[in-house]
């Protein structure tokens, strides 16, 4: 009888298959025993784990902000000496590009400065959003994107934030161009939208404006 592979094992056997330039890796670990789901978790909680119907989903991040590599081999050899086994499979991998993507598609940072330009010179405040091409890249979106106090919004996978731009409640542009240069070094593609957009506001006791989008203050 063939003795299972280990997670680690498993785990080393994926890595050997990623592109030389990779950047990150999205990874789905299918338990061989349904109870043993809570106890994989919580040895996984460096790896922040979400549950799926695959089990258990994670991410890890080579460079940049996230859980790196060497978090999820000690995480594994933490399962494998409770001897908690399972199928480990690679969902997806970002690789390191170039702030254009090959296909001449401007990226997400070009974007940006293209739509910061085109505002008006006294502009204070705006509301935007982020629609990735798949859902896939959510987790290390949200990971990358963080600063930006992201919020996801409908059905669509994506984000939509605020941005202040010498003060009140919002990310910096600053803060924005270096979250959106984060995306294109892994690879996630997708579109900006400039969806509302204020100009020389002067809060008073208040953090800033306040929108109503759908009944909700955002």
């Amino acid at each position: 009888m063939l003795r299972p592979v280990s997670l680690a094992r498993q785990w080393e056997q994926i890595q050997a298959g990623l592109p030389e330039g990779w950047s990150d890796a999205r990874l789905a670990l299918r338990l061989g025993e349904e109870g043993a789901a809570v106890r994989a978790a919580a040895l996984l909680a460096p790896l922040q784990p979400t549950r799926s119907d695959r089990g258990l989903r994670f991410y890890v991040a080579r460079r940049g902000p996230g859980p790196a590599p060497s978090a999820l081999e000690r995480a594994l050899a933490r399962l494998d000496e409770e001897r908690i086994g399972g199928e480990l499979e690679l969902l997806g991998a970002g690789e390191a590009a170039a702030a254009a993507s090959p296909s001449g598609r401007k990226s997400l940072v070009e974007e940006w400065d293209e739509a910061i330009a085109d505002l008006s010179e006294d502009w204070s405040d705006l509301y935007a959003e982020i629609q990735l091409t798949s859902s896939d890249y959510l987790e290390p979106a949200a990971i990358a994107l963080a600063p930006l106090n992201p919020a996801r919004f409908g059905g669509s996978p994506g984000f939509r934030f605020r941005c202040a731009r010498r003060f009140g409640y919002g990310a910096s542009p600053q803060m924005v161009r270096r979250c959106l240069t984060r995306l294109a070094e892994r690879g996630i593609p997708g579109e900006l939208s400039i969806l509302r957009v204020l100009a020389d506001t002067r809060p008073v006791g208040t953090q800033g404006p306040v929108w109503y989008v759908g009944g909700k203050v955002v």
